[in-house]
């Protein structure tokens, strides 16, 4: 994650003397972290886990620390978050016995080591530690483990949407689409009272609309083996677990369904002709739910030991549904990277 403050100063808009980035059209940078911390801080300290269940009484009380980088980028109006942070949460517990008499009171801590954009759609890991680790200290810490966890890991991901959607920018893109709206309507009024009348025309053609928020995947890889030997590779599980090093189930049948990478990606083949074509939809589990896109990989033979790969993949959504933009570049990343150059490290098929 690139750090607040270090981008490309080309890309990035300075505070103009009217306040204005026009369309945002480049980089306006905010720095989130203080931000960060009043949010996280007002969402979990003094909050009751436990109030009386058992006996013990927990809730936590201040946030002991939030270190790192936070900070929102916004170009053209797509916010692109970016933060990594490691928080500290203090909580208290207590145990008393069935009369109501204390007989424990104890400080504890929880620590979240890693609240990250690149795993915007996965809940973070947390420890919970306890300063007596006595039987009863040692109850409130499992207690606290039980019922305390979900509180704070559903906090966490409110914090993450409130990212997403622009944390303290928010409010400013908001005010920017109104004064922006609003100059526009003025100044099409101010046109059209200058403007001579123009004469509609009786048929308007109707233009063919490119599908918005969606893009298109193309790469062309070059392999040292026969096409049968690469249609064989992508579409056997036990060869997929061996060069990505991650769980993997491929059914070898028109409709049947696949999952790759621990899951990550879901889908079903569409088409499939051995040793030449292979059509599925798939998608990442951190998509907007029921988007699929279409990978196409059609598998071409110049000569004998010589395959070439052509992939297009369409439909491809610009944003995840944390709203991070970067699912496009991950995507072309991971084919390139976790897959056909691991092919190649793996199988021996370089050219």
């Amino acid at each position: 994650m690139a750090k607040y403050g270090e981008g490309d100063k080309r890309w990035i808009v300075e505070d103009r003397p009217d306040g204005a980035n026009v369309h945002n059209w480049h980089w306006a940078e905010t720095d989130c972290l203080e931000w960060s911390k009043n949010l996280l801080t007002k969402l979990i300290a003094n909050q009751t886990i436990l109030a009386g269940e058992g006996n013990l009484f927990i809730k936590t009380t201040s946030l002991e620390k939030v270190e790192g980088e936070a900070y929102v980028n916004v170009r053209k109006g797509k916010i692109i978050p970016g933060y990594e942070l490691n928080v500290s949460i203090n909580w208290k517990g207590e145990a008393k016995d069935p009369d109501g008499k204390s007989l424990l009171i104890v400080d504890g801590v929880v620590e979240i080591p890693y609240i990250s954009d690149e795993n915007a759609d996965e809940d973070p890991d947390l420890r919970v530690i306890v300063k007596d680790e006595g039987p009863i200290g040692k109850r409130l810490k499992d207690a606290f483990f039980a019922k305390g966890k979900e509180f704070v890991l559903k906090q966490i991901r409110v914090y993450v949407d409130a990212m997403a959607k622009g944390g303290p920018a928010k409010d400013e893109l908001e005010v920017k689409k109104v004064n922006s709206k609003a100059g526009s309507a003025a100044q099409q009024v101010a046109q059209a009272k200058d403007a001579p009348p123009v004469a509609k025309p009786k048929v308007e053609e109707k233009k063919e609309k490119r599908k918005e928020g969606f893009k298109t995947i193309k790469m062309t890889e070059k392999f040292s083996c026969r096409a049968v030997n690469m249609y064989e590779i992508l579409m056997d599980e036990n060869r997929w677990k061996g060069f990505t090093q991650s769980n993997a189930k491929i059914s070898k049948e028109v409709g049947g369904e696949i999952s790759i990478f621990d899951g990550s990606v879901t889908g079903t083949n569409v088409e499939l002709q051995e040793g030449k074509l292979i059509v599925q939809k798939w998608r990442f589990g951190s998509w907007p739910d029921g988007i699929y896109s279409t990978v196409r990989l059609v598998l071409e033979e110049p000569e004998p030991g010589v395959t070439v790969v052509k992939l297009t993949q369409t439909d491809v959504p610009e944003e995840d549904r944390y709203g991070n933009s970067t699912v496009v570049e991950n995507t072309e990343r991971g084919w390139r990277d976790l897959i056909f150059h691991k092919i190649r490290a793996v199988f021996g098929f370089g050219v």
